[in-house]
């Protein structure tokens, strides 16, 4: 029986790709969607590639340094496919 615990402790988890991708879209959908909500009537005579350059930036920094990190704190354990702790 030691044996097997020492065996299962030596286990790295495999994250599941599919599991992280579904947790963001929840997650990102509607910070996007309000962010659009908010920036298109301020923006709306601009070209598209100008309202882009504006709405990009606040999208990709605020996955990385916001909603990601909350993610796996929040989350890991279901991405890594682990008990809930």
């Amino acid at each position: 029986m030691a044996h097997t615990n020492s065996a299962q402790a030596g286990r790295v988890p495999v994250p599941s790709k599919f599991r992280l991708a579904m947790i963001m879209l929840v997650a990102v959908y509607p910070f996007v969607t309000a962010l659009l909500y908010i920036v298109l009537p301020l923006t709306e005579s601009w070209p598209l590639w100008q309202r882009t350059l504006v709405i990009a930036p606040v999208m990709v920094f605020s996955i990385i340094y916001g909603i990601a990190p909350a993610i796996q704190r929040h989350f890991g354990w279901f991405v890594a496919r682990l008990p809930r702790p």
